[in-house]
């Protein structure tokens, strides 16, 4: 069986979550102390001065800043990452499933669950008629797509429809 997860892919995405996440945590308290500074600075000048204008809209210019980062940061790098850990530790504590079936075609790129993956299609024959079903396997984006023929029999893991090992059954 060829394996395309191991522990390390789960300890490595884990460790690049909290990187992500510590940056944005550092940054926010800097963006936080900054609007401390500049809120006791303004409190701290003296009725109508000319450089209240200033600090005001440095407080402005800073909290616009702080938006114009925050929302695509965590709206996308983070959110990436999050949703591949969590496919990861569904992968790890999930129930597998097992299929022998043959490969059919592959599909367009989809995002399933926030993670980027390609699809497989299998061939699978229905037990109460007597027809094929179309059965699509996700393999994920950032893994090599398995060397699959098309009518070569595959011995497929899944979880979720999430290909996490496979053999060719010849």
């Amino acid at each position: 069986m060829v394996k395309l997860y191991s522990d390390r892919d789960l300890y490595d995405s884990m460790m690049q979550r909290r990187r992500i996440l510590g940056v944005f945590i550092g940054i926010s308290v800097a963006c936080f102390l900054g609007l401390v500074g500049l809120v006791v600075a303004y409190t701290q000048l003296p009725y109508k001065d000319p450089a209240g204008g200033w600090i005001i809209a440095a407080t402005c210019v800073l909290v616009g800043l702080y938006m114009i980062f925050a929302f695509p940061y965590m709206g996308i790098k983070f959110k990436r990452i999050n949703a591949y850990c969590k496919m990861l530790k569904f992968i790890s504590l999930g129930l597998k499933e097992h299929m022998v079936a043959p490969f059919d075609d592959i599909e367009d790129w989809v995002t399933r669950d926030g993670v980027d993956c390609n699809v497989a299609v299998f061939a699978v024959k229905n037990i109460k008629k007597d027809e094929l079903l179309k059965r699509q396997i996700f393999v994920d984006g950032e893994k090599e797509f398995p060397p699959f023929e098309v009518g070569r029999p595959v011995h497929v893991v899944s979880q979720g429809n999430l290909l996490i090992e496979y053999e060719f059954a010849d």
